[in-house]
């Protein structure tokens, strides 16, 4: 066999070699690019309002989204059950760093809300018409109503867990409420009737938001807000489907 010949046996033998590694499930850095890949494109409104679903930038994290179901403060569910997670572009790379500190103790973030359509807010302030719980539509969309803000908690893989708080094969952690608790052991800082653990469990949590620029909304400790957040701008009301 030629030089030639040889060579170019090598090069085949490699270029099936590479074909199979990249295929290969348990290759390090093949799994994530697939995983988002996966992920449907967003309806060409939500494209056009700069949202983006969640799953593309954290393929690993836990989507919870609880407008989706019955069991909500309204008692009726908000959200089609395909709901997706949808945040408006700013947000990745905030979140991303969020999800990259919790990662470093085995920790995992959860979305509860994430962009929530203009007509769900009129909803949700019908049932509960208290701005200090229910920010009061406006002619305008901004938190939620942009994508800009986030309701979000983390899980861990605890041997033992309560079947209310498992998720996945992972267990929500111990914050002190539930979501959408409107008592004042819901407010961010509060210390009265919540543990030391769960008081520690929502401080870890805000440091990961801090970490990727979002600020805790201090009436609600699962309520984060992404630059801009609080910018009025035309109403989006586009499907968190599709």
């Amino acid at each position: 066999m030629t030089v030639r010949r040889r060579t170019g046996a090598i090069a085949t033998v490699l270029g099936a070699l590479v074909i199979v590694l990249a295929l290969s499930p348990g290759v390090t850095g093949s799994a994530a690019p697939r995983s988002s890949s996966a992920i449907p494109p967003v309806s060409s409104a939500a494209h056009d309002a700069g949202l983006v679903d969640v799953r593309t930038v954290l393929p690993n994290a836990l989507i919870d989204l609880r407008y989706a179901r019955r069991d909500n403060f309204v008692g009726v569910a908000l959200y089609p059950p395909d709901a997706r997670c949808l945040v408006h572009r700013s947000l990745l790379r905030g979140l991303q760093a969020a999800s990259r500190t919790l990662s470093r103790d085995g920790e995992t973030l959860v979305f509860w809300d994430c962009y929530r359509p203009h007509s769900v807010q009129q909803t949700m302030f019908q049932k509960v018409p208290d701005p200090a719980w229910v920010a009061a539509p406006g002619p305008y969309s901004r938190s939620h109503e942009s994508g800009r803000s986030v309701d979000v908690t983390i899980a861990t893989r605890l041997p033992g867990c309560p079947p209310r708080r498992q998720i996945g094969a992972q267990c929500l952690v111990d914050m002190g409420t539930g979501f959408d608790d409107f008592t004042p052991r819901a407010h961010a800082f509060a210390t009265h009737g919540v543990s030391g653990s769960a008081q520690r469990a929502r401080a870890r949590l805000r440091a990961a938001m801090a970490a990727g620029g979002l600020s805790a909304y201090p009436g609600e400790w699962w309520h984060f807000d992404g630059d801009g957040a609080e910018v009025r701008r035309p109403i989006i009301d586009v499907p968190v489907t599709g």
